[in-house]
């Protein structure tokens, strides 16, 4: 029997309560309120933070050189599917196709999910992942409730990615040009959240 597969969509990014240097990637599914936070590495929020912000970064990184190689062979991400969770361990899949044959490709759910936002490939679990991991959500009482339940998923304190930027008010008194050298700098840098909160201030100007 095929197990029920569900969609999800990404919610939030945010620093690990927890696990300092680590953060919380947060799914939801998309027709219920149940969330599925994972723990994930510096580098992997990074980039999946630049491709939700559709920062360009001044070379190639390693999800976008995965991006580069398969579309030289005329590979092409489906679908990321979080397959499995074993003694708290997430497990994931990215379904690639030529067009003729279909290939699973074993992979952590972050740089799964970070190569197919690559692809706008869509996010799927299974219900009986979401059953044991999943996090029920309703209304902010219940949000508190759950935190000062959910100890064991340090991740499930999450703030929602699109933080009404107080750092960005810092930006308002700079012209558009300073901006605009500011936001050169920021992609050198490779200081991608100093990037996206230029680049949301120039968006206001425009």
């Amino acid at each position: 029997m095929a197990l029920k597969k569900i969609k999800l969509e990404i919610l939030g990014l945010s620093s690990s309560q927890s696990q300092t240097g680590s953060f919380a990637l947060v799914l939801g599914e998309t027709e219920g309120n149940r969330r599925l936070p994972i723990i994930i590495g510096m580098f992997e929020a990074q980039a999946i933070a630049i491709e939700i912000e559709k920062i360009v970064p001044n070379r190639p990184m390693t999800h976008d050189l995965f991006k580069s190689f398969a579309s030289a062979f005329h590979f092409h991400v489906e679908e990321i599917v979080i397959s499995d969770l074993k003694e708290g361990v997430f497990f994931a899949k990215i379904v690639c196709t030529d067009g003729l044959k279909k290939s699973e490709i074993d992979a952590r759910p972050s740089d799964a999910i970070a190569v197919g936002l690559r692809f706008d490939a869509p996010i799927f679990t299974y219900e009986n992942i979401l059953a044991e991991a999943g996090i029920v959500l309703t209304d902010e009482e219940d949000e508190e409730k759950e935190e000062s339940k959910e100890e064991a998923k340090p991740e499930s304190k999450v703030k929602v990615k699109k933080e009404s930027s107080k750092k960005g008010d810092d930006y308002k008194s700079y012209s558009v040009e300073k901006l605009n050298e500011l936001l050169k700098a920021a992609i050198e840098k490779e200081d991608y959240e100093k990037a996206a909160k230029i680049r949301d201030e120039l968006g206001k100007r425009n």
